[in-house]
């Protein structure tokens, strides 16, 4: 999401909440509902439920607990994304799991907060993600800054993995968009591709580079060259180009 959305009294944030716990729930929608731009118009307690509901209730707004007893938010967020590109994804937590922040980054969420939050400060992340922006809590960005930091003793990495190096024009590009936070749809739009194309292509590079996660996969697309003018994957695409 890029364009920066609007919402007031009349046209209201429509907020859905998945939480196993009926009470964190509850206590969500007394906080969020009495503020006059926002309506929760939807709930679940199972990713299955709230996988059902949300298309069809189509809010702006998801906040999807990450630790599910059947399945995690995670998930939820990215097959939501797939769906309903528009949507914007708010992860709530209680556990400050390095993997988790990045899995939810890689998964198209807009912001991730801890379920430690001022509840007015919580109000503010549901408004900055539903406006298109991107949140983080303040104590997560040090989670995710350490992640990425590289330690400035080790010497630094070559330009680009061995690995990424076998992978094909194609891949390498599924790769860069991987790296961006693309979702399987998303990417097959860009590279005018079917999903079910490029979701084999993603298992066939995850195997080339020895990873079993999209996160993985992410960091090693660091290491890549940005694509020349001739070799935008964005760009249209002349009869004679290399690729398929």
């Amino acid at each position: 999401m890029t364009d920066t959305r609007e919402f007031s009294r009349n046209n209201p944030i429509r907020v859905f909440l998945l939480d196993d716990h009926e009470v964190v729930r509850r206590g969500l929608a007394d906080l969020l509902g009495v503020e006059e731009d926002i309506e929760v118009v939807g709930e679940a307690a199972r990713a299955d439920q709230a996988l059902t509901r949300v298309p069809a209730l189509r809010p702006h707004v998801a906040v999807l607990d990450v630790r599910l007893p059947e399945s995690d938010g995670i998930t939820v967020c990215r097959e939501l994304r797939d769906q309903l590109p528009q949507i914007a994804c708010l992860m709530l937590t209680s556990f400050d799991e390095e993997d988790a922040l990045l899995d939810s980054i890689m998964a198209g969420a807009s912001g991730y907060v801890l379920k430690q939050i001022e509840g007015a400060d919580l109000v503010d992340a549901v408004r900055t993600v539903a406006s298109g922006k991107s949140m983080l809590d303040p104590s997560a960005v040090g989670v995710l800054m350490r992640s990425l930091r590289a330690d400035p003793a080790e010497p630094p990495e070559p330009r680009q993995d061995s690995r990424v190096a076998g992978l094909t024009p194609r891949e390498q590009d599924i790769l860069r968009l991987i790296g961006e936070g693309l979702t399987n749809r998303e990417i097959g739009k860009r590279l005018y591709l079917s999903e079910k194309t490029v979701k084999n292509n993603i298992s066939r590079l995850l195997g080339k580079l020895g990873v079993q996660r999209r996160v993985q996969a992410a960091v090693l697309a660091s290491g890549l060259e940005p694509p020349t003018e001739d070799d935008d994957p964005t760009g249209p695409r002349s009869s004679g180009s290399r690729r398929p």
